[in-house]
């Protein structure tokens, strides 16, 4: 199982495709761009995209007790997911910092996780220590995954003679080849043998899907303020900051490691930081570098810088977690560069009261220092 994720040497076999640019980063391994990164993007708004997540480690969880199990370790209800259903959920840390972000897909008596590449090693051996004495088995799934974007996506998995029928967002199922597939709010996700994903993807190009790297990745999924696990979000990082509250976290399921701080949280309405999308100065010469400070003019900290990528529309983007109590107009420079948040971001959905008691002020104090 030491192979669920790939090693620092992995190399997709689509980076023999022609016009392949690896990419570096948490995504080495995979192509960056295929030589045309802002026609990549538009393919996957006008007509099919074909991203190469073959990256990801892939975890297979077996047995009668999988799904209680799961479920008493993830922020997710799990004990009744469905065959053929696919969701999210992550691990806490017992303050309710995010310490993995996974997705679930319930197929054939197995449950697969899916998950960064850097993380997944982590995850496994995680698991492997919660095991004690549930009826599990956790195996690394043979599979890689492939994403399809765009409005032509169900025309051309059809003519690849992949899947048949369109799936309808959140439903999963078995591909007669092997492995699943599953359609997201981000596309139709197939996972496949991994000895079947050069000529899968290959018959998905000869369908009409225009191969796509991870710069026109990361550029479409800025605008959707969906985080990626380490690139924007850090140790303190809590669900409450992000849209993993919405995707990823069940509020009245039963206790979990973390749960309190989250049901605090949720209750209060105020997190202590939130996810934005900045838009940067297109005249710098750079772009920030993830992990780099935002800045007020001044030089104070307000936040962090997370993904960053050139937008076929919109120019140069980033996502940033910056402090909730920022004033809206307050000029920004992301890793000295020029930055103003989204205005749609400036919205304040903090409850219009202060908390009522002394004890969620305590809480809210304690988590406010975090």
């Amino acid at each position: 199982m030491e192979d669920v994720a790939h090693p620092e040497s992995y190399r997709s076999p689509l980076l023999a495709f022609p016009d392949a640019v690896a990419a570096d980063g948490p995504d080495a391994g995979v192509a960056w761009h295929y030589g045309d990164p802002v026609g990549e993007q538009r393919a996957a708004v006008r007509g099919a995209a074909l991203f190469d997540l073959s990256h990801r480690g892939v975890i297979g969880v077996s047995g009668p007790d999988r799904l209680t199990w799961l479920n008493t370790l993830t922020s997710q209800l799990l004990t009744d997911l469905p065959a053929g259903r696919t969701t999210q959920a992550l691990v806490l840390s017992p303050t309710g910092h995010v310490e993995h972000h996974m997705g679930v897909t319930e197929i054939g008596e197995v449950t697969y996780l899916d998950t960064e590449p850097a993380t997944a090693a982590a995850l496994l051996k995680y698991l492997e220590m919660m095991i004690f004495w549930s009826k599990v088995e956790l195996t690394t799934a043979e599979l890689s995954e492939l994403r399809i974007v765009g409005p032509h996506t169900a025309d051309v998995v059809e003519a690849a003679g992949i899947l048949a029928d369109d799936l309808p967002e959140g439903d999963a199922v078995a591909l007669p080849g092997g492995g699943f597939a599953r359609r997201s709010r981000h596309g139709l996700d197939l996972f496949l043998p991994r000895e079947a994903l050069a000529n899968s993807a290959a018959a998905l190009m000869a369908a009409g899907a225009r191969p796509a790297g991870s710069w026109a990745a990361e550029a479409l999924r800025i605008p959707t303020r969906t985080p990626r696990l380490g690139l924007d979000t850090d140790d303190r990082t809590i669900p409450n900051e992000v849209d993993w509250l919405a995707t990823s976290v069940h509020l009245n399921k039963g206790c979990y490691r973390g749960q309190e701080t989250v049901a605090r949280v949720h209750n209060l309405g105020r997190p202590p930081r939130r996810l934005v999308i900045l838009q940067l100065d297109g005249s710098a010469d750079r772009l920030p570098e993830t992990g780099a400070p935002v800045t007020t003019a001044d030089g104070r900290v307000v936040g962090r810088v997370g993904s960053v990528a050139h937008h076929h529309e919109d120019g140069p983007i980033a996502l940033a977690m910056i402090k909730r109590n920022l004033t809206a107009g307050t000029p920004l420079l992301a890793d000295g560069v020029d930055a103003a948040i989204d205005p749609d971001d400036l919205t304040d959905d903090a409850p219009a009261g202060p908390p009522q008691s002394a004890v969620d002020r305590r809480t809210f104090t304690d988590i406010r220092r975090r």
